[in-house]
Formats: structure tokens, sequence, C-alpha cells
């Protein structure tokens, strides 16, 4: 069974120009997932996929730089559109779909979830956030009765999805043309891990996020 993970990544952003490249607690933002996917020897492949080869010198050694066209660098340019092109560029049973915005993503978390797919109990497996918080939806209560408030801890959690990682295999693609298939295994991250970069914002709370990890790891 081969798995492959790609990593796609631009340098055009426009939300927050170069955010891919800048300076996090003393490391490119793309150093952190770079290195935290070189050490999972589960994965047989690795890619990254860029139609930039500004980001080489950035590469180490155990990833593969692997070229993409640049109408994918596109501002309207959905994530199925990029994950189709990167199938058809590369085979493999089981794909593994990550993301360099979320640079505190760990390498165990990828692994878990990667072994449940391997397994063949689930197709795919995605990384969520549980939210366990009196939520609303269209004006309205979505998951707790006003008249009956229950304690928050007693409350059926919400999952979010993150970008930190989705695994699927190659059929749920193929077939569905989806990253996440009829069933997939949820796997609970951290609040850290959740860490998205889009905004000045986020990349100012990623800043103080990761000296508080370096210090305390």
């Amino acid at each position: 069974m081969k798995v492959v993970s790609f990593i796609p990544i631009k340098l055009n952003n426009q939300r927050l120009p170069g955010k891919n490249l800048l300076d996090l607690a003393g490391r490119p933002v793309c150093d952190y997932l770079f290195n935290t996917v070189a050490g999972i020897d589960e994965i047989d492949e690795k890619y990254v996929y860029c139609s930039d080869e500004k980001i080489c010198p950035y590469i180490p050694d155990k990833l593969t730089f692997k070229k993409r066209d640049a109408r994918l660098d596109g501002y309207l340019v959905k994530g199925l559109e990029i994950i189709e092109a990167f199938v058809n560029d590369v085979d493999a049973d089981i794909y593994v779909l990550t993301h360099v915005t979320q640079p505190f993503t760990k390498a165990d978390s990828i692994r878990n979830a990667l072994a449940r797919v391997v397994s063949g109990e689930y197709d795919s497996a995605f990384s969520a956030v549980a939210l366990q918080d009196y939520m609303w939806y269209k004006g309205k209560p979505f998951n707790y009765d006003l008249t009956d408030i229950v304690r928050t801890q007693e409350l059926e959690p919400v999952y979010m999805e993150t970008g930190a990682f989705f695994i699927f295999r190659k059929e749920v693609f193929t077939k569905l043309h989806r990253r996440i298939g009829e069933h997939p295994y949820i796997y609970e991250i951290d609040q850290f891990e959740a860490v998205d970069i889009d905004t000045q914002e986020d990349f100012d709370f990623a800043k103080v996020v990761a000296e508080y990890l370096k210090r305390n790891n």
C-alpha cells in the first residue's frame, strides 16, 4: 500500500502576503510542517506542491519538490482543484494532505489518523476541534434547550474541521470527488494544533504560541 503526502503551498498569498515564509520564532512558517512531515516514516513519498521554485531552499531532504501549474495559485481556485491536479500527477493508495498554515500540527496526530485509514476501518480521516459550548444557528439554539440549560461538559460536542490534515483513499476522490469519504474518522486535535495562520492577527497569535511551545517543549 502506497501512502503519499502532499503539502500545497503558494507564495502569492492575498490576505497576508508571504505568510508561508514569515519568521515564526526564528523559523520560517513552512519549516514547522515540512519537518513534521519529514519525520513520519509511515508515509512513503512526501511532496511539496508549489508552482514557484523559490520554495526549494526551504524544503528538507526527505521532502520532494513537485512543480504545479501556476494557474492553481489563482485566488478563485478551489482546494478540490488542487487535490485533483495532484492526484492526477502522483498515484497512491492513500493521500495525506497537510497545510503549512497550521504549523503546530503534531506528527503523532497524523500517524494516528493515518493508521485508522490504513487499517481499512475508515475510508478517510480529518482533523477537527471539538466545540462543546452553547451554539446558535439562524437565530436559534443549536445544541441546547433554553428551558433546560445543562452544563457545557454534558453537551454533545460539535466538531469543526481544521486544515491540519485530510487523509483519504484514492477512490474517495476519484469516485466521490471529495477529500472526506462516506465513513470518515474524526481525529480531535488540540487548540495549539488548530492555530491557523490566515491574517495578520492569526500570525501575531501564532508567534505567542510558538514562543510558548519553544519554552515548554
